[in-house]
């Protein structure tokens, strides 16, 4: 399963987050380093397709795909160098597929601050630092013992040396990394590396409650999307206050909660949201009458891996799938009517699923 990492500074709503998103009860404390394991979540990816699907078949189960979220102790400056349990944090880190970088940009004297002011750009890079000096550490070392390799593998040393040496350049002129600045040829090698700067990221911007009335004058969290603007990182504005409270609520009371504040969904619900589609993650359903499910696959998936994702004797012997978009399925709310319409495929083991692909898969083993 993907997961996701929740990182930050110390004190910045990191647990109060993961409580809401998971309901899982992790420590949350007013001092640094209240999290020293990181805790482990499972969610459900909120998906309104899943209930239109169950209003037709009435099925007995209804099942959401899920999506793991890991909660990160508190980075500190020096974390590369070991500070405040750093090495082990960064190692955290690295297990994770994407990051959610929580980011304090609300003021309130009773929660300390780990510099002892609120300065979300300041705190942003203090992380963003120990990620590059980490990775920086990371390809001196792969560096220094490509001695040996160069030897046996001339050809193939070099050009690994090459690349890390181009990554080194990068790192060190502040440059963000990005596949796309590389041969595709090396994407298996620069994924071996597990570099922390590769990873994908999101950035909560965990603001008060009452700046969720008026976002456009919150300057905390303009200040920060301004600066983020031009790396293409996303800022999605979380209240963990608010979030907290609406994890206890019952569904009636948890609608009536958001209207207050204008929002249709929690700023939970949009992590989780996106977060899924940063992964490049997409769904695809199973439908009948024991069960309705939704299941998670990598976009550009071919139909044989993903059936192999509910069994893998569906793969190995995949003979063909029926297949029926969603939007199709809206028109005609049934397979029979889709069927005479023309719109029931066979599909063979070249063909790509799409997100939101209504599927029975064939086999034989």
């Amino acid at each position: 399963m993907l997961q996701a990492g929740i990182i930050g500074l110390p004190n910045v709503g990191k647990s109060t987050l993961f409580n809401a998103l998971t309901k899982a009860g992790a420590l949350a404390a007013n001092y640094p380093f209240a999290t020293i394991e990181p805790n482990v979540g499972i969610v459900s990816v909120p998906d309104q397709r899943l209930q239109q699907l169950a209003e037709v078949y009435q099925p007995k189960k209804i099942i959401p795909t899920a999506y793991q979220f890991t909660d990160i102790a508190g980075l500190v400056k020096g974390a590369s160098k070991g500070e405040g349990l750093g090495n082990q944090f960064l190692s955290h880190i690295r297990e994770v597929d994407a990051v959610c970088h929580v980011v304090r940009c609300f003021d309130l004297k009773d929660v300390t601050h780990v510099d002892g002011t609120v300065d979300p750009v300041r705190d942003f890079e203090t992380i963003d630092v120990e990620l590059r000096l980490a990775d920086l550490e990371s390809i001196d070392k792969r560096i220094d013992k490509l001695g040996k390799k160069k030897k046996q593998s001339p050809k193939e040393g070099l050009h690994e040396e090459a690349i890390l040496l181009r990554i080194k350049d990068l790192l060190s002129s502040d440059t963000r990394l990005n596949y796309n600045l590389f041969e595709e040829d090396d994407y298996p090698f620069l994924k071996q590396l597990q570099l922390l700067s590769f990873k994908k990221m999101l950035v909560i911007a965990n603001v008060g409650e009452d700046d969720l009335l008026d976002l456009d004058n919150q300057q905390h969290f303009n200040q920060l999307k301004t600066y983020l603007k031009p790396f293409d990182i996303e800022v999605v504005p979380v209240s963990a206050q608010l979030e907290a409270e609406l994890a206890v609520l019952e569904d009636d009371e948890k609608k009536e909660l958001l209207n207050s504040y204008g929002l249709h969904q929690s700023g939970l619900e949009t992590v989780i949201e996106k977060s899924y589609q940063l992964l490049g993650l997409q769904t695809f359903f199973t439908a009948g009458e024991p069960e309705v499910r939704a299941w998670t696959f990598k976009k550009g998936m071919k139909a044989p891996q993903c059936a192999g994702i509910i069994h893998s004797d569906f793969e190995k012997g995949f003979i063909r799938c029926e297949t029926l978009s969603f939007d199709d399925f809206l028109t005609y709310q049934s397979i029979s009517r889709a069927k005479e319409a023309g719109k029931y495929r066979l599909e063979g083991k070249m063909y790509e699923m799409n997100d939101g692909d209504i599927v029975h898969f064939r086999f034989n083993v």
